[in-house]
C-alpha cells in the first residue's frame, strides 16, 4: 500500500572517496561492486578490493548508513563459482544487501545464506508485479529495482500488487535498451556490456578530426559527426546521431539525464521505497553534489509536502551535471498514454 514514508536515497560509490562523499552528503545507502566482472560497472580504476570494501563498510555503518553490493552480471559458462564466491564474500563482509539479476545466483544466495538480504537488480528486467512476486516467492527478494521504462502510473501499479519494496532511478543517465545488456553494443563491439562495464568500451572508441568536423566511431561504425563549435560527450550507440529519411538527428535517444525533482511528491505518495542515483563511474565531486541536492529536496518534502517546490538552486545544480546540460522525466511522463 502507498505510504508517505520518505524513500531511501541510494547513491553510487565507484571508489572509497565516492562512498565517503555520498555518506557525508546525505545518502541513506550506497551501492558498489567488487573489482571484477561480477558487477556491471567493471571499469579500470573503479570498484573495491576487499580492504577498501572493509573500510567502506565500516565508514558507512559507523554513520548508520547502508552498503548494497552489486553482483549484478550474469555468470559466464564454466565460471559460475567466481560469482558464487562473490556472494559468499558479501555475506562474510557484512553488507546490508546484495543486488543480483541472475536467477541461478539468486537461488544460490537464498539457499546458502538465508539471512542475506537480496535485491533484484534493474538488470533482472522485472517490469511487472508478477515478475517481482515470482522472485520474492522463489528467492526471497526484499526489494526490486525497476527498469527506467515504466510510467509513474505503471510503477504505482507494481507497488500496489507486491509486498516487495520498490526502488526506482531518480537521477542520471538513461537506458533505452534491455538495462545493461545492450544488444546494439554487443553487435558492434563483439563484447557484452554486462560484463565489460560499458556500452562503449574505450578501446573501441575513436575520434577522427576532419576539416570542420569531428567524427566519432565505435569499432569502426560512424555514430556521430560534429562541427568544430559543437560539444561532444562520451559516445554511445543509442545517443549517436543518424540519418533517417534524409534527416540527421538523435534517432534512438537524446543525450539527457533523468531528473525527478519535479515529481518527487508523486514518487513518495505512490509508496516508492528507495530512489537511486545512477553513476558509479562518476567522480566523488559529482556524487557529493548530486547527493547533497537530492537530500535537500527530500528533507524539504519531509518538512511539508504541501509547501514543496523545486528550488532554482537545486535545478541549476543538477542541470549543470546532466548530460548535455539537459534533463528529462524519461518514461515517467508520457502524456500520450
Amino acid at each position: 500500500m502507498p505510504s508517505n514514508r520518505l524513500p531511501d536515497l541510494v547513491c553510487p560509490a565507484g571508489s572509497l572517496p565516492a562512498l565517503k562523499s555520498a555518506v557525508d552528503n546525505g545518502a541513506d545507502a550506497v551501492y558498489l561492486g567488487f573489482k571484477n566482472n561480477t558487477n556491471a560497472r567493471n571499469f579500470a580504476g573503479l570498484n573495491f578490493d576487499e580492504k577498501a570494501l572493509v573500510d567502506g563498510i565500516r565508514y558507512a555503518h559507523d554513520r548508520k548508513k547502508g552498503v548494497l553490493l552489486a553482483i549484478n552480471t550474469f555468470p559466464q559458462a564454466g565460471r559460475t563459482a567466481d560469482w558464487q564466491r562473490a556472494v559468499d564474500a558479501a555475506a562474510d563482509l557484512g553488507v546490508d544487501a546484495v543486488i543480483m539479476a541472475d536467477l541461478g545466483l539468486l537461488d544460490y544466495a537464498n539457499r546458502r545464506h538465508p539471512g542475506l538480504r537480496l535485491h533484484l537488480s534493474v538488470q533482472g528486467s522485472a517490469t511487472n508485479f508478477a515478475a517481482v512476486n515470482l522472485a520474492h516467492q522463489e528467492f526471497g527478494i526484499r526489494r526490486a529495482v525497476l527498469p527506467r521504462v515504466l510510467t509513474l502510473g505503471q510503477v504505482e501499479h507494481v507497488i500496489q500488487n507486491t509486498p516487495v519494496e520498490i526502488e526506482v532511478f531518480g537521477y542520471g543517465s538513461l537506458c533505452v535498451m534491455n538495462e545493461g545488456r545492450c544488444w546494439l553494443s554487443s553487435y558492434a563491439c563483439g563484447e557484452s556490456p554486462n560484463t565489460v562495464g560499458a556500452c562503449s568500451p574505450a578501446k573501441f572508441v575513436e575520434w577522427k578530426k576532419k576539416p570542420g568536423v569531428m567524427e566519432t566511431r565505435l569499432n569502426g561504425i560512424l555514430i556521430d559527426s560534429r562541427g568544430d563549435t559543437e560539444s561532444a560527450g562520451y559516445p554511445t550507440l543509442c545517443k549517436g546521431r543518424y540519418e533517417v529519411n534524409g534527416n540527421t538527428y538523435y534517432a534512438i535517444e537524446e543525450p539527457t539525464s533523468l531528473n525527478v525533482l519535479s515529481i518527487l511528491p508523486d514518487i513518495v505518495n505512490i509508496g516508492v521505497r528507495a530512489i537511486k542515483v545512477e553513476g558509479r563511474q562518476r567522480s566523488p565531486t559529482y556524487v557529493a553534489q548530486v547527493t547533497r541536492t537530492l537530500r535537500a529536496a527530500l528533507d524539504s518534502l519531509a518538512a511539508g509536502a504541501e509547501r514543496y517546490e523545486v528550488r532554482q538552486e537545486w535545478q541549476s545544480q543538477l542541470t549543470r551535471l546532466s548530460e548535455g546540460n539537459q534533463a528529462t522525466l524519461g518514461a515517467y511522463s508520457r502524456p500520450w498514454r
